[in-house]
């Protein structure tokens, strides 16, 4: 199951007692401080859960799969996502 941005608003709107467009606006609020974080080149760490971070990937040479020919594929910026000990424990069934 994929968990979407209008799941996670009906979650919270059903757990806090607020209304719809409350919830909605925590989590476009928190989606926009995370991607404004993340685009400035900062880490993002939410305790508990994980680290965000930005790195830096050189260009390199690659292939087309479709037709075998070579290109460069150029330098860029990709996050990575590193789990907290808490959340790789749940996730692994560890108490």
């Amino acid at each position: 199951m994929t968990l979407t941005k209008a799941d996670l608003v009906q979650k919270i709107y059903q757990t806090h007692n607020l209304t719809k467009a409350q919830a909605t606006g925590i989590v476009e609020a928190f989606l926009r401080i995370s991607k404004n974080c993340l685009a400035s080149g900062d880490d993002l760490l939410i305790s508990g859960f994980g680290k965000f971070n930005i790195k830096n990937k050189n260009a390199r040479r690659g292939r087309n799969p479709q037709t075998g020919k070579e290109l460069i594929l150029e330098a860029r910026k990709v996050v990575t996502f590193k789990p907290s000990g808490i959340l790789r424990d749940r996730v692994n069934g560890v108490s």
